[in-house]
């Protein structure tokens, strides 16, 4: 019954979206990928809200039923029936009578399964499609028949690019370069540190603290868009991967013909580091926390040991690292290479999880030294542990597939738990009752 009412349910608000989007016209970006899809949507966002009335996918909504909703600019109903029941009411309303409606919609656009982004496709009218990145061994790779086919499926968005409309590609991806072929005479731009990028980062590096510890502040690169260039600042969050979404936001400004510097300003001006990717929050006993929490893929796990690797720390170097949930018959071996390549970066490896077990069995095999790893089953008692075991100085790394909660370690580390919510992922109270 309950998955009976979900689809009754994502069907009607689909059906008034497409009323909404036909009845108002907004200019929509589209945005899929594998890694990188919300901070992206959320760095578009802050490009354009300094020069439009602009409106975004909350948090990840990214789904079947997340894309009307945010079409709608109503809330999760979770499990009150009450609530999308007002949702259904007010897009209806939203239908009859005229209101002020956003120039501009921000989405993400997901696929969990075969054919998530094709049925969006069919009625999501976009002006700017972005691809990100396409991973070799993305996450949701179990519910498909291979990482080919996962991108196959983030191929279907051209699908929904009008004629006029701009394709915009991840440079440093082979994979998603090849997107370039299907864009059928669309104007296509490509974003990242290639050299061959038409928006492209150069000289990117972390930014430090002032004080007698000075600790990771976030990062700076050039940005070049043809013959235009400027300085940029990312601060609260690190890694090459967290500037990313930045150059795709630039590609963005350089589809509508905005200046660079123009566009760079209304970023800073409005964007703040999106929770749980990558994010550096105080940790207890004056620790630094990189919190990547909200998700977890191979890659991504790789990319967040790598800007680890690259971090000046006065303490140890810590990975606290759950289950990369949804990989099929790639999961141990995964696993097991990213254990091995935190035995080569890190001086302690947690691990949260039965999967994670093959992480740390690999990391052990590297060479690192059995006193050195911790294995866990619950998060939020690793977190409780290392709050204890941590030193002035020491940098921790918390990464983990959303299934593993692994904002509940963070909590633990952080200084100020009070500001949690401001803070962290998976806040809400329909999520600390999961």
């Amino acid at each position: 019954m309950r998955r009976l009412f979900k689809s009754l349910v994502a069907s009607i608000l689909t059906a008034e979206a497409r009323l909404v989007l036909g009845r108002y016209a907004p200019s929509i970006v589209g945005i899929t990928g594998s890694v990188g899809k919300t901070s992206t949507k959320d760095a578009v966002y802050a490009a354009l809200a300094g020069k439009a009335f602009v409106r975004k996918s909350e948090k990840s909504f990214n789904s079947e039923i997340g894309i009307p909703l945010t079409v709608l600019g109503v809330p999760n109903g979770w499990m009150n029936p009450l609530v999308w029941i007002q949702d259904i009411v007010d897009g209806l309303l939203l239908v009859l009578f005229r209101a002020r409606y956003p120039e501009w919609l921000v989405l993400e656009v997901g696929a969990d399964r075969p054919g998530d982004i094709r049925s969006a496709a069919r009625w999501l009218p976009l002006d700017i499609a972005i691809v990100t990145r396409l991973p070799d061994v993305p996450v949701h790779v179990e519910y498909f028949e291979s990482p080919e086919a996962v991108a196959e499926e983030k191929r279907a968005i051209i699908a929904a690019l009008k004629p006029s409309g701009t394709l915009i590609l991840c440079a440093d991806d082979e994979r998603v370069m090849k997107f370039a072929a299907e864009a059928g005479g669309r104007r296509v731009i490509t974003f990242g540190f290639s050299g061959n990028a038409d928006v492209r980062g150069e000289g990117a590096e972390i930014l430090y603290s002032e004080g007698p510890v000075p600790k990771a502040a976030g990062m700076r690169m050039v940005v070049r868009a043809g013959e235009e260039r400027a300085d940029a600042t990312v601060f609260g969050t690190a890694g090459k991967a967290a500037l990313m979404p930045l150059l795709a936001a630039a590609a963005v400004g350089k589809a509508l013909d905005i200046p660079l510097a123009d566009t760079l300003r209304s970023f800073e001006h409005h964007f703040t580091p999106t929770p749980g990717r990558m994010r550096l929050l105080e940790g207890v006993k004056k620790t630094l926390v990189i919190d990547d929490s909200y998700n977890a893929s191979p890659a991504a796990v790789e990319s967040a040991l790598e800007t680890l690797s690259r971090i000046n720390a006065s303490g140890r170097k810590i990975a606290l690292l759950g289950d990369m949930l949804e990989l099929g018959r790639y999961s141990v071996e995964e696993h097991r290479k990213i254990g091995a390549r935190a035995a080569h970066t890190v001086d302690v490896l947690a691990t949260v999880g039965f999967r994670a077990r093959d992480a740390a069995e690999a990391a052990l095999g590297s060479g690192m030294a059995s006193s050195a790893i911790l294995q866990f089953e619950d998060s939020a008692k690793a977190g409780e542990e290392l709050a204890q075991m941590v030193s002035e100085g020491d940098v921790i790394l918390i990464k983990g597939s959303q299934s593993m909660r692994m904002e509940r370690a963070a909590f633990e580390l952080l200084a100020e738990p009070e500001r949690a919510r401001e803070l962290l992922v998976r806040q809400e109270e329909e999520w600390k009752k999961r």
